[in-house]
């Protein structure tokens, strides 16, 4: 078996590096446009969520206005 001269370990290293740098980089692409959903999805649950509060104060409202009527005709 022939060894391999350090310039041709050198190089080998150097392409796994490259080899892995490329893969990283996909990845993180990969994370990044996963994190620009999320955020997204993020936005638009925060938005219902928002609504969702809004309402249920209006139904608190409703509710204390239906008490009202009734302890009214109770009187």
């Amino acid at each position: 078996m022939e060894e391999l001269s350090a310039l041709e370990k050198l190089s080998q290293k150097v392409g796994t590096i490259v080899s892995a740098h490329a893969e990283l980089k996909s990845e993180i692409e990969v994370l990044r446009n996963e994190n620009i959903t999320l955020k997204a999805q993020n936005d638009v649950i925060q938005q219902d969520n928002v609504r969702l509060v809004e309402e249920n104060s209006m139904k608190d409202l409703e509710i204390e206005e239906i008490i009202s009527k009734i302890e009214s005709i109770m009187a």
